[in-house]
């Protein structure tokens, strides 16, 4: 399933992506108390498979559908437990910053309130001249996971989503901590949907791409993760308790506007419209503001 968070006619609502258009999870009659959120109703196995079940029974339900065009999206989740990023886990991307190939994952954080919405305005912040974006490959932990095998770690996910794991050079670089230049105001957004794991099959083998102006800007495939995805959920539970919610951003490919020579870097500008595009997927598009 692909799952929406949206606003439409002013009421926050959820619903499940089909090809004709959304529709809205409070149509099905399952429950007077349905979540209003993702967040809640991956916290809501049960619930979930009710879902499924009657959407299986492939009743015409076009007249509950309403059309993407008409809604307002809001992030795929709401306020994600922790956001735990993954630096440098493409090869190429090491290679083009000139970076020695990790030998274990280089994990670094942003903060929940960093999170923003597909077509959100994400502002250029007034103390950065250079900022970056990132394609990655988000994973969204459904079951509390610790200590997992890296054979079993893919049955603690409940989905994948796009991400862009947007960085401001100038600061994330001013010390040997990343943080400063990664958890500006918006500068993680995801979605639009959150798909669940059962539709992605396998997350070490997606295309995933970025444009900036609509020009292609990154072009890899996920295989090229020096730490795949299930080695990724595996060694992050023996330091720490993935619970559901969490996130993880799995990295970022070659293409990124740091990994070019100096003289050619062109930073994110006001009026720029980056868009991250995954296979299975969907496109997950931003647009930047005047510094704030």
């Amino acid at each position: 399933m692909k799952l929406l968070a949206f606003r439409h006619h002013g009421h926050e609502q959820i619903g499940v992506r089909l090809e004709a258009g959304i529709l809205p999870l409070a149509s099905l009659g399952l429950a007077s108390d349905l979540p209003a959120t993702i967040d809640e109703l991956l916290r809501n196995p049960s619930l979930l498979e009710s879902v499924r079940s009657k959407l299986a029974q492939n009743e015409d339900m076009s007249a509950q559908l309403v059309a993407e065009s008409d809604v307002e999206v809001l992030p795929c989740l709401a306020k994600p437990g922790k956001i735990i990023c993954i630096g440098l886990n493409y090869r190429r991307h090491a290679e083009e910053t000139n970076m020695p190939i990790p030998t274990t994952p280089i994990v670094f954080g942003k903060f929940s309130d960093a999170v923003a919405a597909h077509l959100d305005v994400v502002p250029l912040p007034k103390q950065s001249k250079q900022v970056d974006y990132e394609a990655e490959l988000c994973i969204v932990i459904g079951t509390k996971a610790e200590n997992v095998r890296k054979e079993d770690a893919l049955r603690y996910v409940f989905g994948y989503c796009n991400a862009n794991d947007v960085s401001a050079r100038d600061l994330q670089m001013r010390t040997s901590q990343w943080l400063l230049g990664k958890t500006c105001a918006k500068f993680a957004p995801i979605g639009p949907y959150l798909v669940t794991a059962d539709e992605v099959e396998n997350p070490n083998d997606l295309r995933i791409q970025a444009f900036v102006n609509g020009r292609q800007v990154q072009n890899s495939n996920t295989s090229d993760m020096i730490f795949r995805c299930d080695e990724l959920i595996a060694y992050l539970s023996q330091h720490m308790t993935l619970e559901p919610g969490d996130i993880i951003l799995t990295g970022t490919p070659e293409g990124v506007i740091l990994g070019l020579p100096e003289s050619e870097r062109q930073w994110l500008q006001a009026g720029d419209e980056v868009s991250i595009q995954i296979e299975k997927l969907g496109v997950l598009t931003n647009y930047f503001g005047h510094r704030t």
